[in-house]
């Protein structure tokens, strides 16, 4: 079952890594744990980048996303705040309590915690942006009917979702260039990840990473066209989801 929660200031580590950079320029180590990787950390500046400094996937969404904008995860808000500097209407959402306090004291005027997924978040836009991975949101392959049921809901008449993902097929590859992939096990793009930030440690959560085929063959099944917009540098791309 997706989850439709909010989390709380005590189990929002990557949250809080944010707020202690923007309160005071720094800040301790983000962890990131996971069973299918070794533990990696986040470089928490990297959430605060300016335009000049995001990579082509992101600065092409930018340029698409037009009229009422909802950013999704928005984080410390920096896709926000670039829209918002260019005189577009952009909603921001975060299920972090810790980050939806920077992104109101950097002056994003429409910032909310609430979950993509909570029915009661009922408005309806023209673009909705998921980015940094945002395909990461809907955590397992069988929660895209709900996602897709979802940004039906969100979106107006002539609305499109800017989502960025990943192929983690590489991970499979041989040297000979074969994919071992078990076809009975779960999809290989199912990753669970945790964090920690100083003494505070997150619960552990469903990401998902998905491949532009099985991304079209679901939106064409729930109602929905994938195009491919741009690809990226390393089996990552940006798709544009609209209704059929």
């Amino acid at each position: 079952m997706i989850s439709t929660a909010v989390l709380s200031a005590q189990k929002d580590p990557m949250g809080l890594a944010i707020y202690d950079f923007y309160t005071k320029k720094s800040s301790s180590t983000l962890r990131v744990f996971s069973s299918m990787f070794e533990e990696d950390e986040i470089p928490v500046k990297h959430l605060f980048r300016e335009e000049k400094k995001l990579p082509v996937l992101e600065k092409t969404a930018l340029k698409l996303a037009n009229g009422k904008i909802l950013d999704v995860g928005a984080g410390s808000g920096c896709h926000s705040l670039i829209l918002q500097n260019r005189g577009c209407e952009v909603h921001a959402i975060d299920i972090s309590p810790w980050s939806v306090s920077v992104m109101k004291s950097r002056g994003i005027t429409n910032c909310y915690q609430v979950n993509l997924f909570d029915s009661s978040f009922n408005m309806q836009f023209d673009t909705i942006l998921m980015l940094m991975n945002g395909s990461g949101v809907i955590g397992k392959i069988n929660n895209l009917q709900h996602f897709f049921k979802r940004i039906d809901q969100l979106l107006l008449p002539d609305g499109f979702v800017l989502m960025d993902s990943s192929d983690l097929i590489y991970l499979l590859e041989n040297e000979d260039g074969s994919v071992d992939i078990d076809l009975s096990g779960e999809y290989y793009g199912e990753v669970d990840y945790q964090m920690q930030y100083e003494d505070v440690v997150g619960d552990s959560f469903d990401w998902l990473y998905i491949d532009f085929d099985n991304l079209q063959y679901y939106a064409n099944k729930y109602g929905f066209n994938a195009e491919l917009v741009k690809k990226g540098s390393h089996y990552d791309y940006l798709a544009k989801l609209s209704r059929l």
